[in-house]
C-alpha cells in the first residue's frame, strides 16, 4: 500500500507547485495590466493566454464595480489560496491513510 501512499503525497506536492506556479502568473498578469503592455510581446500574449480563460469566467460571474476595477485576478488569488488549503491537506491526508 505505500505505492499509493506515495501516489497521493507526490498528486499533492505537484498540485500544491502548480496552483502557486499559477498564483504567480495570475499576479503577473495583474501587475502587467497596470501599465500599456505592448499586445504583441511573448511574454503579455503568454500571461494573457494562461489566465484568460480563467479570469473570464469569473467576469461573468462578478462584474466590474464603480470605476471599472476588476477583482477577478483577486478572486482567482482566494480560490487558488482555499484550493491550497484544502486540497493539497486532503491529498497528504489520504496518503497517509496508506503508509
Amino acid at each position: 500500500m505505500f505505492v499509493l501512499s506515495n501516489f497521493f503525497r507526490s498528486l499533492a506536492t505537484i498540485v500544491d507547485f502548480s496552483l502557486s506556479a499559477y498564483m504567480w502568473i495570475v499576479i503577473g498578469r495583474a501587475i502587467i495590466s497596470w501599465v500599456n503592455p505592448d499586445p504583441y510581446n511573448p511574454i503579455v500574449r503568454f500571461l494573457n493566454e494562461v489566465t484568460e480563460p480563467v479570469l473570464s469566467r469569473i467576469r461573468r460571474v462578478v462584474p466590474l464595480f464603480a470605476g471599472g476595477i476588476d477583482f477577478s485576478p483577486m478572486l482567482l488569488i482566494v480560490a487558488i489560496i482555499f484550493l491550497q488549503s484544502f486540497l493539497v491537506p486532503t491529498l497528504r491526508s489520504i496518503g497517509g491513510m496508506f503508509g
